[in-house]
């Protein structure tokens, strides 16, 4: 479907977070079968740091979606006139070759429209997205393993599908300023700036990532309080709380459940809640001893650093056969897991009410035995196409 000798693709997956890890190895598929091409990728600015430095990647178009947004509500069309007019101009100048939609739905497809491009490609396009394609391709794959719908769109278009990791690479920037974030918890050596010191104690937190935009698939504050209570005794490892800004009051009633002592303990509970950007935070995932959260962006770039990992899963699965020796994947099994929402247990989620603090806890150790210490406190380089 991709012209042979395309000079120019773009790939768009706008949100949401774990999608674009999912999606992050088409980047270096598309490089390996057209290593002249200029390869782009769309993406919403909140989301746009998750591929901002794939090194398969010559741009990252990013969509002010929230700024249109805010545009609409206060009735300044005109200014969104000009926007989009102005952003449209923009896609269409860079005079793409093949544009492949693989979000699939009708905002992705209108950008993917808007470009011009002779070849538009939707994967399971919906919402009348299909009819602004010129080419489209079913979803397929194995829904058990991690990214498969992607890895079969690969195989379908004629890219290299093997290997096909996920890749969120961080810059030097970003990294030093998650370790200067963790000197400040007393989880880190106090100059982040200077080589680190051979002799020195490794970096070795818990990650914790209990949060995700949708309520169905949370685990329990309770239980989330007393998980991270009970972590720096059973582990000896101080714990890092990640999440976004609308995630704070969560955070501080779960801290208050976990009974966290102000002040800096021998094994600190840092609350980095609303405290990092996108790029900051995924370079803590990429630092940790082992992160354990929900089906949330920053819970699946373990997999892309190669970090242990214990996800929890319940009436949302985006897969279920880890996609590695060091992660683990905790799922009731419930006939009526994945509901993705429908919550036929009249809201209870007693998917995730299955899964007990002793057995997260007991993953989490089992991980940590797994795994060799000390690790490095970079994050992971992908090798060249």
């Amino acid at each position: 479907m991709i012209p042979r000798h395309a000079r120019s693709i773009l790939v768009v997956r706008l949100s949401a977070r774990g999608d674009l890890v999912f999606a992050s190895p088409l980047a270096q598929a598309l490089r390996r079968r057209f290593p002249r091409a200029r390869i782009a990728w769309a993406a919403e600015e909140r989301t746009a740091d998750v591929v901002r430095h794939n090194p398969h990647l010559d741009e990252v178009i990013v969509w002010e979606r929230a700024a249109w947004r805010q545009m609409l509500r206060r009735g300044r069309l005109n200014a969104l006139v000009r926007a989009a007019t102005d952003f449209g101009d923009a896609l269409r100048d860079r005079r793409f070759d093949a544009v492949i939609d693989v979000q699939g739905l009708l905002r992705s497809g209108l950008l993917a429209f808007l470009t011009g491009a002779p070849v538009r490609i939707g994967l399971g396009s919906r919402e009348g997205s299909r009819f602004l394609m010129t080419h489209l391709v079913e979803r397929g794959g194995d829904s058990r393993k991690i990214a498969s719908e992607y890895a079969y769109l690969a195989s379908v278009l004629n890219l290299p599908a093997e290997p096909f990791p996920l890749e969120v690479p961080r810059s030097p920037k970003e990294t030093a300023a998650a370790l200067r974030l963790l000197a400040e918890c007393g989880l880190a050596p106090p100059d982040p700036q200077a080589p680190p010191d051979p002799q020195a104690p490794p970096v070795a937190f818990v990650a914790a990532c209990p949060f995700t935009t949708r309520p169905y698939k949370h685990w329990f504050e309770d239980r989330w309080s007393r998980l991270i209570r009970l972590l720096p005794a059973r582990t000896g490892l101080g714990v890092v709380l990640l999440g976004g800004p609308a995630d704070r009051a969560a955070a501080d009633r779960i801290l208050v459940g976990a009974k966290v002592a102000p002040g800096p303990p021998a094994t600190p509970v840092a609350n980095l809640v609303g405290r990092t950007t996108l790029a900051e935070a995924s370079a803590l995932v990429a630092m940790c001893s082992v992160l354990v959260g929900v089906d949330t962006g920053l819970s699946h770039m373990a997999h892309a650093y190669d970090r242990p990992a214990v996800l929890l899963f319940g009436s949302n699965t985006p897969y279920l056969d880890p996609p590695g020796p060091s992660a683990s994947i905790l799922h009731s099994g419930r006939p009526c897991s994945p509901c993705r929402g429908k919550l036929v247990c009249d809201g209870r989620i007693d998917c995730m009410a299955d899964l007990s603090v002793e057995r997260v806890l007991a993953e989490v150790e089992a991980r940590l035995a797994a795994v060799p210490q000390p690790r490095s406190l970079s994050p992971r380089t992908p090798p060249p196409p």
